[in-house]
């Protein structure tokens, strides 16, 4: 386990590395740095870096997209050199393919590990590649839309093999998420951005507020960024993965009721290069006699962000540790009480538990283990199931995060 968490933020430092060099010539170097830094640095890209979620690579697959976009309109975007029958430099006649091909297999890799993700990514960048005169080149179409069929083709072809079509997928993901539909979860997002992990459904009282002012700031942050790239003669380079970050943040903002900091993942990697934009404009761009005040506020502020994440950071992993040692200790009071496999946990909390005991947590019938081998785990004030009616109820001693009790069937 250890040798996979090392290996996955080896992983994930290189893949976003490899997303901002696809900015190298959209940007100076420094201000992308400092995009970087500035996604790097949040508690929750530190905290699922080293995990095999897909919200991280949605993230770098995403960053790296728009900026490969970027570069290919430039480059498409160039008058052929003058002089009759004169051929382009062999490089620049290569470089736009390259750029193209590199867009499809990132919006490729996007939707192979969540295809809604990549849909709501491919969006905002076909949009503008039809209807923006100087951006309107069918090439970027093609490379956008063969990335997304590319990525998506295992999705569709599972789902007509084991659920009876796509529309029946998404039926039964749209069931399991407890129904697609308008929802305001802006505020469990901002509950949330401080932890927990998953805020299911989101009850849980604001954490810390004064350590969530980066995420109140930053809709001003954005709007700042794109107003220096427009002083800058760069408006769509800034504009551009705003739109695509709000795009992919509006599904879990406005269209599912509960949250989770990682889902908004994506949504940051593409507004950090516009917020990099905004604080380099106040480092660089303002009155000469401003801007020593402007660079030890800007820095003062970093340093400030950079403490409260890794503040947030360290109390997550530490409940994560506490929660994996409840997990150990609610097996062993099982096991005590004869709950071994083969068998089935239900009820809270029961995936991870039923992986640590060895035992099935798919949702089949009460009767699918022997007698006294299915065991039901629910909080104290909350109500048994109905076929547990009757069941023997008993307590699970020596977790601390985690107080559940256990409802076994009689013997």
């Amino acid at each position: 386990m250890t040798a996979l968490r090392v290996y996955l933020s080896v992983a994930s430092g290189l893949g976003l590395f490899g997303a901002l060099m696809a900015w190298r010539r959209l940007r100076p170097a420094w201000v992308i740095a400092l995009g970087g830094l500035m996604f790097g640095s949040l508690w929750v890209a530190q905290y699922y870096g080293p995990q095999a979620m897909p919200d991280m690579w949605v993230a770098l697959s995403g960053l790296a997209a728009v900026g490969l976009f970027l570069q290919a309109v430039r480059r498409l975007g160039r008058p052929s050199p003058a002089g009759g029958n004169r051929q382009p430099p062999p490089a620049l006649a290569r470089a736009p393919w390259a750029l193209l091909a590199g867009l499809a297999a990132c919006i490729a890799a996007a939707a192979l590990v969540r295809p809604g993700d990549a849909v709501f990514l491919a969006v905002p960048l076909v949009v503008p590649a039809v209807a923006v005169r100087a951006w309107r080149r069918w090439q970027l179409v093609a490379a956008v839309v063969a990335g997304l069929a590319g990525g998506c083709a295992e999705w569709v072809v599972e789902a007509y093999m084991r659920f009876d079509g796509p529309l029946a997928r998404l039926n039964l993901a749209a069931a399991e998420q407890g129904r697609f539909g308008l929802h305001l979860a802006v505020w469990a997002e901002l509950r949330a951005v401080n932890g927990p992990t998953l805020c299911r459904p989101c009850t849980v009282a604001w954490r810390h507020p004064e350590l969530s002012l980066w995420w109140l700031a930053l809709p001003t942050l954005v709007g700042l960024g794109i107003f220096a790239a427009r002083r800058a003669g760069r408006l769509g380079s800034a504009l551009l993965p705003a739109c695509c970050g709000l795009c992919v943040a509006a599904q879990y903002l406005f269209l599912i009721d509960y949250a989770a900091p990682r889902f908004l993942l994506p949504a940051y990697a593409l507004l950090a290069l516009p917020v990099a934009d905004g604080l380099g404009w106040l480092v660089t761009g303002i009155r000469a006699d401003l801007r020593p005040l402007a660079r030890l506020s800007v820095a003062l502020c970093l340093a400030a962000q950079l403490l409260a994440q890794h503040l947030v950071l360290d109390h997550e992993v530490g409940g994560t540790i506490t929660f994996h040692d409840d997990f150990t200790q609610i097996v062993a009071d099982l096991r005590h009480l004869g709950v071994r496999p083969p068998c089935l946990i239900k009820g809270e909390q029961y995936i991870p538990i039923a992986f640590y005991a060895g035992c099935a947590s798919a949702l089949v019938p009460a009767d699918f283990a022997p007698p006294g081998r299915v065991a039901v785990l629910e909080y104290p004030g909350g109500r048994r199931p109905g076929y547990a009616r009757g069941w023997r109820r008993h307590r699970l001693p020596g977790t601390r995060v985690l107080m559940l009790v256990a409802y076994l069937p009689p013997r």
